[in-house]
């Protein structure tokens, strides 16, 4: 009987010539695309909303977690959330190669997190490759960003409303534009006493 694990593990090394192995990714894609509109097209207080996360993506959500719906996002299992983490509204989560979230981690409005590309080669027929997103703790993502596939954010690092990450940001680091360039670095002094 294939599991989640053997559908991550099959996203991971890549997807199998197994029948079994679709059709219950498939069925995992139609439960996302069910408990999304749960979750997007009525009120629901912030406990329901933990609740409704947590069976989306399979796992406890911490008490301090808060969401402002709509939210979307295509396979829901292979997102990890930290403590205190914040996601606003209108974000779309892709993450069938993985999406990890440390502690205190704020996703702006409309934020793109995309773990899948797909082969640029006619005779690979657009193959899907699949690569994870690992966002450190406190890390702020503004709205309107986009992180690409294979991209790490180190911890206390901010990335500008509308920019596109196509290579990891160190931490404490402010990143924009398109592609994404480094903007400033925080000294010592501005990480130890908070000044900006």
């Amino acid at each position: 009987m294939v599991t989640v694990e053997d559908i991550i593990k099959g996203f991971r090394e890549g997807e199998p010539n197994d029948a079994e192995w679709h059709e219950y990714a498939n069925s995992l894609f139609q439960e996302a695309i069910r408990i999304g509109t749960e979750l997007n097209n009525r009120y629901h207080t912030p406990e329901e909303i933990r609740e409704i996360m947590g069976r989306l993506i399979g796992k406890q959500i911490d008490e301090n977690f808060r969401l402002f719906p709509p939210f979307y996002t295509d396979f829901g299992k292979n997102i990890h959330i930290g403590r205190n983490v914040f996601i606003n509204s209108g974000c779309h989560f892709q993450d069938q190669g993985g999406i990890e979230m440390g502690d205190g981690a704020f996703i702006g409005h409309n934020v793109v997190l995309a773990t899948i590309n797909h082969d640029l080669f006619p005779e690979n027929k657009r193959k899907n490759h699949y690569a994870p997103i690992k966002i450190g703790k406190n890390v702020w993502i503004g709205s309107n960003a986009t992180i690409l596939p294979n991209v790490s954010i180190g911890e206390w690092a901010v990335v500008a409303a509308g920019a596109v990450v196509t290579k990891d940001v160190p931490p404490f680091t402010v990143v924009g534009g398109v592609p994404a360039k480094a903007i400033r670095v925080l000294s010592a002094r501005e990480r130890e006493g908070g000044i900006i």
